[in-house]
């Protein structure tokens, strides 16, 4: 028995303490391995996803297209998709070899980034974000651009559209998007003149919405009115959408891409993303029933497409504020937005006589100030109405006439120069007769349309 005792002692000596000694010693080898894993999957979850926010904002193009379709006359639905395609397509080239350098490289003097960073300029292990956060941002120019056609649409020459598509999404986007975003990407090496006052606007209502807003407003003002849009004595007619099951489609599927569009702009899988879509879904629900309920005061019924719109208004309104403000809040800036949305599209049409077919820039210029003015209203710890003060108050505004300025004062003078240059609207006789024959040479719903003639 001693024997046997004894030689299990040798063997527990010689084989179990130095496997204890040597667990003991990797232990916290094992802990830092577990850390890197760690880090590994939510860095992996991040890309995950920001691609698929990314693929929901993609799928927005779909939506602007029905709505700006559906809005619209038949004659010309074919050539409100011609332009939607050619945004995202023509876009995302011309952001990938310009507009990311301009908005997102290294900061030159507060207003533009340096066209010498590009996407080959990071490590190898960085690529796979790189090529992440470039997509994310790429969907983001493309729905820039693509606010603009809706103002612009049933009276613009495509091939000249083209040019507008290119500037706004390689040059103009971009420049005001570093003032206010430059520093996503190289921190703040990359910080624009509206950062460092601290101008808020999480995931767009200025950068992305006013600025195709105004543009939109620019283009429409410089195009003119489409043919019988007014009486001789200067009286707005209404030119009903010819689809409004259509835009109806486009509104949800809008409402349903904007959950990339918000909680996306985190590009990071976290859990402030609930509060966000929360808030997102609350705004947009209470700029519906805002803008359905204004317009059936005013007008004895509750208007359809002044609903829709209030949807929109809603959505483009909490864009800014999404991550910044709570529930009860958000519910305020929707309705807000929906009645909003309903008295500037009538004072556009009405007093300033301006023909914006689809509403967007009071959808997305009017609604993306007012959002981005939320913010110093309602934001926690600093917004006024929250006991922070004026002072964000103050830089919002600043950010709203920075981008108004540039959005519909530079607007204009690029619309005059292409107008004068190249030209910039069919004739008379193209646009009655439409312009899917005119422009593309075939019909949106062939053997079914009826062409007005004079």
């Amino acid at each position: 028995m001693l024997f046997g005792l004894s030689e299990t002692g040798s063997r527990y000596r010689k084989v179990v303490l130095p496997l204890m000694v040597l667990a003991l010693w990797a232990l916290p080898a094992v802990a830092m391995a577990g850390d890197e894993v760690t880090f590994l999957t939510q860095d992996n979850a991040n890309i995950l996803w920001t691609l698929i926010a990314a693929i929901l904002v993609m799928f927005m193009q779909a939506g602007f297209g029905c709505v700006e379709a559906g809005f619209t006359r038949a004659k010309s639905a074919g050539n409100i998709m011609m332009k939607n395609f050619l945004d995202f397509a023509a876009g995302s080239i011309i952001f990938f070899l310009f507009g990311f350098a301009l908005m997102f490289g290294t900061d030159v003097g507060g207003f533009i980034g340096s066209s010498g960073f590009s996407l080959g300029g990071v490590a190898d292990a960085d690529l796979p974000w790189t090529y992440t956060f470039w997509f994310f941002q790429s969907v983001f120019a493309a729905t820039s651009a693509t606010i603009v056609s809706g103002g612009m649409a049933e009276r613009t020459k495509f091939s000249n559209y083209v040019l507008v598509s290119l500037v706004v999404t390689g040059f103009m986007y971009p420049i005001s998007g570093h003032w206010a975003w430059g520093s996503l990407w190289l921190g703040d090496s990359g910080a624009g003149w509206l950062e460092g006052l601290g101008f808020c606007d999480f995931a767009g209502s200025s950068v992305v919405h006013s600025l195709g807003g105004w543009l939109a407003l620019a283009g429409a003002l410089v195009l003119g009115p489409r043919v019988g849009k007014y009486t001789e004595d200067g009286k707005a007619k209404a030119i009903p959408g010819h689809n409004i099951p259509l835009a109806s489609l486009g509104v949800f599927i809008l409402w349903f891409g904007w959950f990339g569009f918000n909680p996306g702009s985190t590009t990071t899988a976290d859990n402030t993303i609930g509060l966000i879509a929360m808030n997102t879904s609350l705004a947009a629900a209470a700029g519906t029933v805002g803008a359905m309920s204004f317009s059936w005061l005013r007008y004895g019924k509750p208007d359809i497409s002044m609903t829709l719109n209030g949807a929109l208004a809603g959505l483009v309104g909490i864009t800014a504020p999404c991550a910044t403000v709570t529930p009860g809040p958000s519910i305020i800036i929707g309705l807000v937005a929906g009645v909003l949305v309903v008295a500037s599209i009538e004072f556009i049409d009405k007093v300033l006589k301006i023909d914006d077919p689809v509403g967007a820039s009071s959808v997305h210029g009017v609604c993306g100030a007012w959002g981005t003015i939320a913010c110093g209203l309602f934001n926690v710890g600093d917004g006024l109405f929250m006991g922070g003060g004026s002072s964000l108050l103050g830089v919002q505004l600043l950010g709203v006439g920075a981008f108004f300025v540039w959005g519909f004062g530079g607007g204009f003078v690029m619309f005059k120069v292409i107008k004068a240059i190249f030209g910039l609207r069919v004739d008379k006789e193209e646009e009655l007769k439409g312009l899917d024959v005119a422009e593309h040479g075939s019909e949106a719903y062939n053997g079914f349309q009826l062409f007005t003639t004079e």
